[in-house]
């Protein structure tokens, strides 16, 4: 920075057919960066090269776009880390490879995103990545109930190679057999990898391989509880009542204090497990209040018996830990 100021940048899409005609692919990221005028000197590009790719000169250039079109421009320095180039002014700018020099190892990460379901197989989705694409980035394109988990993610991987993923204890499917390791940098993240569980083990362990059987990335991963199990099992001792006979008890506190933002959550989640189903759902929400779909629901779940009772409580642990507290729930 020339000055202290406000900058602004946020990624966007690539136009590959920008870059074709001129024999580049994108190394990292677009970022589209805006701030004051002459505020900016330098930028400092992440990549994800090895020591070895660095020394082979010219792979590496930036790629400056705006609505005049694109201009390439030759890094002032190529540090382990980054890409130094001096800003003639501010709009796009990327990362580049030059197609015809890109063949050795690049510096990777396996990303894993666990889906602990109440019903069927467990899921973990792996993304084979650059090293330089941001966590938070794919995270944020992950389902609400998927959980990141932290495992040595550092490997390496080389574009064109074909890719496999094994599982011990052996899993129920892995899709798909294998595939290609291709560049991506968004704006959208997508699985490279599907592993169906056949059990609930609390760890497996994962292995990638190259086409020629190569171990390229190990890693032994604990696999945490659905939460529904984690709140029934939690429960203090008076949780040792049945539980049919605990909402019983908390039905009237619960009809009155129950928002309807919850409610409609405990509903979601009540018919994704199977306590209700679509007609019963239907005729809670055709209710005109709060209070009578609140009572609708209780009295029905309770009606069910004690598991399907026990669902409802973990639900309100779950879904508001203020409710569940002041109903002495936790």
């Amino acid at each position: 920075m020339a000055q202290e100021a406000e900058l602004l940048y946020r990624t966007v899409q690539w136009d590959e057919s920008l870059l074709q005609p001129a024999g580049k692919t994108p190394a990292g990221p677009l970022f589209n960066i805006t701030c004051s005028e002459d505020a900016v000197r330098q930028l400092h590009l992440p990549h994800c090269e090895t020591k070895e790719a660095l020394r082979v000169d010219g792979l590496l250039s930036v790629a400056h776009i705006s609505d005049d079109g694109m201009s390439i421009l030759e890094p002032l320095e190529i540090t382990t880390t980054h890409v130094v180039v001096k800003v003639p002014h501010l709009s796009a700018f990327g990362l580049i490879w030059d197609v015809f020099k890109r063949f050795l190892n690049i510096n990777g990460q396996v990303l894993l995103f666990f889906r602990p379901l109440e019903t069927g197989p467990q899921r973990i989705n792996m993304f084979l990545l650059q090293e330089n694409i941001p966590l938070p980035e794919v995270a944020a394109q992950q389902e609400d109930d998927a959980e990141y988990i932290q495992t040595p993610a550092d490997c390496l991987f080389k574009f064109q190679q074909r890719y496999s993923v094994h599982c011990e204890p052996e899993s129920l499917i892995i899709q798909p057999e294998q595939t290609q390791f291709r560049s991506k940098f968004g704006p959208n993240y997508h699985p490279t990898f599907q592993v169906f569980l056949n059990t609930n083990p609390q760890i497996v362990t994962l292995i990638v391989k190259d086409q020629e059987g190569t171990e390229t990335w190990k890693s032994s991963v604990y696999l945490p509880a659905p939460r529904t199990e984690t709140l029934l099992r939690n429960f203090p001792a008076e949780a040792q009542v049945p539980a049919d006979e605990r909402l019983f008890t908390i039905r009237s506190r619960f009809i009155d204090s129950v928002s309807e933002s919850i409610l409609n959550k405990l509903l979601d989640k009540l018919l994704q497990q199977r306590v209700i189903n679509d007609q019963e759902m239907e005729s809670f929400r055709s209710k005109q209040s709060r209070a009578d779909k609140a009572r609708d629901m209780i009295d029905t779940v309770r009606r069910k018996g004690s598991e399907a009772s026990s669902l409802l409580i973990a639900a309100i642990c779950e879904e508001d830990q203020c409710l569940s507290t002041e109903l002495n729930l936790m």
